[in-house]
């Protein structure tokens, strides 16, 4: 993905240019190289509901006092969009996973990646252990006790066998990472609301797409 850096201009307004809010942070972070740089912790006497726009407001105001409109990169133009909208995913709410949440969506779009939600994936019961030999590969089994059986008229004491299985992918594992994807997608959804809103963006114009919320369909 590639952005210019001067927007033109229709008839002399400024021409905005259109992204949904996963571009928006891919160019921000990834082509733009914006840095996340987090406020300091709230007192904690106060109640963390993220860090609001007056955080933001103050990265505007840093960001028009530097002569090429960029905190990060030596020698070189960081957008200042591209700066807004780090700084507003930096205020990211404790609701939406705070700190914690913002450092993942930055990496994530610096790397334009999008959360392994293992599509396709299904359960399936496996052994828990295996071996090969020259006739293939066999579940492994274990002793767990005897019992006498009668055979062609005697009684023969024969060792109860079983192998012990598990599922793979576990169940669990699947779901934690749907979870993990759709906590990313309320956090793009605020982000989405809040960069459309904001007022703040010059250039850019942070539209109504979003990637879909349960790509598994069900």
């Amino acid at each position: 993905m590639s952005m210019q850096r001067r927007i033109p201009r229709a008839g002399g307004t400024r021409v905005k240019r259109a992204l949904g809010v996963q571009a928006a942070l891919e160019w921000a972070f990834r082509v733009e190289k914006a840095q996340l740089e987090l406020p300091p912790p709230q007192d904690v006497s106060e109640e963390g509901f993220g860090f609001g726009l007056e955080y933001v407001l103050m990265q505007r105001a840093a960001l028009g006092c530097k002569a090429d409109g960029g905190q990060h990169k030596m020698g070189s133009y960081t957008h200042a969009d591209a700066e807004v909208i780090a700084a507003i995913v930096a205020g990211m709410p404790d609701s939406l996973g705070g700190i914690r949440m913002a450092i993942r969506v930055a990496e994530l779009a610096r790397a334009g990646l999008t959360p392994d939600w293992m599509p396709g994936a299904m359960p399936r019961c496996v052994p828990v252990e295996t071996r090969r030999n020259q006739h293939g590969e066999r579940a492994v089994t274990e002793v767990v006790g005897t019992e006498r059986v009668l055979h062609r008229g005697r009684w023969r004491s024969v060792d109860v066998l079983v192998c012990r299985v598990t599922w793979r992918p576990h169940p669990e594992q699947i779901k934690s990472a749907r979870r993990g994807y759709h906590n990313w997608w309320q956090a793009l959804d605020w982000l989405q609301d809040g960069l459309a809103t904001s007022g703040m963006l010059r250039e850019v114009e942070v539209t109504a797409p979003m990637p879909k919320v349960r790509p598994w369909g069900n």
